[in-house]
């Protein structure tokens, strides 16, 4: 009843229908409705205790998403379900969120191009992306993935690659930037199940046994402490969960810890996997994608482990390409 009662209100309609389409801060919400943002907050705050919505923080933003979990998820889904199509009100909302997500587009597209020289050149030091990639689809189950988490998510581009193999698919990184990036990625793509938020990687806001898949997708290097990170994605994994790690072995280029703030120049095979074994997860095959000549330096390594289920015992995973033991 409280669910039903707090979205019992035009104006609260309009913002379940609203946030049922994209993620929105206050401000946007305003711009979109026409109100002035202490109204807007109190329906927010109404929803929000209701259980209808999500809230969730990001540097000084707020962010707002119709829920996902939950009985009150199911109710609010079951009224979007209900509301009339061609509703002349409803309908300016949504052309005026697609303002927005223009905006919002726009600011992407200047950050890339303000960046794009960096990112290439560091793409041409090792085997294309579009290699890494297949490499890391083909050590998931080719059966649908529930729920999947990508740490350091850098553009978002995992959780590109993976929308059509999981239910939902959450991206954490700390760069305001580069979550704005994302976020517009994913919605030019209709990408609706899958999102950003800011987080930490050393204190994920996620439960225990939550996950049946975690990436870190060039991350570790960055990182002062990468055990520590892959012990806190081991804690989220469900049992029978999978992590998949990409970055790229020992290697001498002091130019990527100077210019680029690499913490560390690659990792030896036995020494991810050791802090995998610590975290209490199975260690699979190690996949091996060597430069491919031009100016590619860089050799990179993929690690696949999963954390064994109650009971049972891991299987291996899938080769996607050559074992370092075979290379």
């Amino acid at each position: 009843m409280t669910g039903l009662r707090a979205a019992g209100e035009p104006t609260r309609l309009r913002l379940l229908a609203l946030l049922a389409q994209s993620e929105l801060t206050v401000s946007e919400i305003t711009q979109i409705m026409r109100q002035s943002q202490p109204r807007v907050s109190r329906h927010l705050k109404l929803l929000c205790e209701a259980g209808l919505l999500d809230r969730f923080r990001e540097g000084s933003w707020v962010f707002y998403r119709l829920a996902r979990l939950g009985q009150s998820a199911e109710l609010a889904q079951a009224l979007m379900a209900l509301l009339p199509a061609g509703d002349p009100v409803l309908t300016r909302d949504i052309e005026r969120l697609e303002e927005v997500r223009q905006g919002r587009a726009e600011r992407a597209a200047a950050f890339f191009r303000e960046n794009a020289e960096e990112w290439d050149r560091i793409r041409a030091l090792y085997v294309p992306e579009a290699r890494v990639e297949a490499a890391l689809l083909e050590l998931v189950p080719e059966t649908r993935i529930g729920d999947m988490l990508d740490l350091g998510t850098g553009t978002g581009r995992l959780l590109e690659v993976f929308a059509g193999k999981v239910e939902s698919g959450i991206g954490l990184d700390m760069s305001p930037e580069m979550l704005a990036f994302a976020r517009a990625k994913l919605e030019e793509g209709g990408l609706t199940h899958c999102q950003v938020r800011q987080g930490d990687l050393f204190d994920l806001p996620v439960p225990d046994d939550s996950q049946d898949l975690v990436t870190l997708h060039q991350v570790l290097h960055y990182l002062d402490d990468p055990a520590a990170a892959l012990a806190e994605a081991a804690r989220v994994l469900r049992p029978g969960g999978r992590l998949l790690i990409a970055d790229f072995a020992p290697h001498e280029l002091d130019f990527l810890r100077e210019e680029q703030a690499h913490r560390r120049l690659g990792f030896a095979p036995e020494e991810v996997s050791a802090w995998c074994a610590r975290a209490g997860l199975a260690g699979g095959d190690i996949i091996e994608l060597p430069p491919e000549g031009g100016e590619a330096k860089l050799t990179v390594l993929i690690w696949a482990a999963e954390k064994p289920a109650a009971g049972g015992r891991k299987q291996p995973a899938r080769a996607a390409g050559r074992r370092l033991e075979e290379a």
